[in-house]
């Protein structure tokens, strides 16, 4: 019978050995890390090739412009100054944009000291007369030499009061002909140096257009050659190149660029300076100084086999575009004339209709 137990009781001791143990492996099992899920890729599709524009061969009526901007100038015009220095101006009989009849008085400086000083002078010179009479009287009596000298003083006396005379006649200034005051540069009252500006006078009848341009602006430009200027408030009118502009050195000291020297460095306008275009009507309300635009077609070209300048291609000395086949791409060796900023033409290697490739 007590085995019987024993039996029993070892078997128990055996089951709860083996149901702990098989608790424990459960429960350790459950202490383990997960095991990391395998990351799905997104599927990865190579970036599709961009296609290269194509263009077709046209034609077009192809011209070359030289393009400015400008204003009118009248060709008869005139700066006007005075050359005493140093003097107030007494009188000013202007004001700008009035208009002046030819030989008007335009001003006057204050020559008072020297009238008086003349004045002084003529009665010296009335005496030096007298004592000449006399001189020439006693002629044959005279020493040669003392007779010469007197002639010669009296002279110098002369020459005196004629000089005197001229500086003050300087002290008036009159219009050179008629026109009207397009810009007044002084006050009464002003001290006045030689030479510098007073006002400038123009004659409005006689307006051209004026564009300043560099020598490499002004390639291909000749005389003859026909232009549109569109002109502000008056609409576009035709006209013909009439003068090119003088090339002149700028060395700032007022004899460069038609300046006048001794003026304060103020570069006073000169036509000779500008590309002038004589025009075939002047339009009603404009006037000296109406801002305008110019264009001047230098070469033209009907019929002109055109490309893109994006398909024209460039390796070295050689120049070719690429042509669209049903087979693929062929290059093709092209010879360019004419070039504007939008197109080019070919003037051998292509015809109308075919198609190039551009970058």
């Amino acid at each position: 019978m007590f085995t019987k137990w024993l039996t029993e009781n070892s078997f128990k001791r055996w089951a709860a050995v083996l149901l702990s143990a098989s608790m424990l492996f459960a429960s350790g099992c459950s202490l383990l890390p997960k095991e990391a899920e395998e990351e799905v890729l997104p599927e990865i599709n190579p970036p599709a090739i961009a296609k290269k524009p194509e263009y077709e061969v046209t034609t077009t009526t192809l011209e070359t412009k030289v393009l400015g901007s400008g204003k009118l100038i009248s060709l008869k015009e005139e700066t006007l100054y005075f050359t005493l220095d140093g003097k107030r101006l007494k009188e000013l009989n202007i004001k700008a944009g009035q208009k002046v009849t030819a030989g008007q008085v335009i001003g006057s400086l204050d020559v008072d000291d020297l009238k008086k000083t003349l004045r002084t002078e003529q009665l010296n010179f009335k005496k030096a007369e007298v004592e000449m009479k006399k001189t020439l009287r006693e002629r044959d009596t005279m020493d040669p030499i003392a007779y010469e000298m007197a002639v010669i003083n009296f002279e110098e006396n002369r020459q005196k009061l004629a000089d005197m005379q001229e500086e003050i006649n300087k002290a008036t200034l009159v219009a050179p002909f008629a026109g009207t005051v397009v810009q007044l540069n002084v006050m009464k009252g002003d001290q006045i140096k030689a030479y510098d500006p007073i006002c400038i006078i123009a004659d409005g009848s006689d307006l051209v257009a004026a564009v300043n341009m560099t020598q490499d602006e002004l390639n291909g430009v000749t005389v003859g050659m026909p232009a549109s200027v569109e002109i502000n408030n008056g609409g576009t009118v035709a006209g013909k190149v009439k003068q090119l502009p003088i090339v002149t050195e700028e060395n700032g000291n007022g004899n460069g660029n038609g300046g006048v020297g001794g003026n304060n460095g103020q570069n006073i306008e000169r036509p000779e300076k500008y590309l002038l275009v004589s025009l075939n009507k002047i339009p009603a309300g404009v006037t000296r100084g109406s801002l305008l635009s110019l264009n001047i077609i230098t070469k033209r070209k009907e019929n002109a086999i055109v490309i893109p300048p994006s398909a024209l291609r460039t390796i070295g000395s050689r120049t070719y575009v690429q042509v669209v086949e049903a087979e693929g791409k062929r290059e093709v060796d092209v010879e360019v004339g004419q070039q504007t900023a939008t197109e080019i033409e070919i003037v051998k290697g292509l015809t109308p209709g075919q198609k190039v490739v551009g970058r």
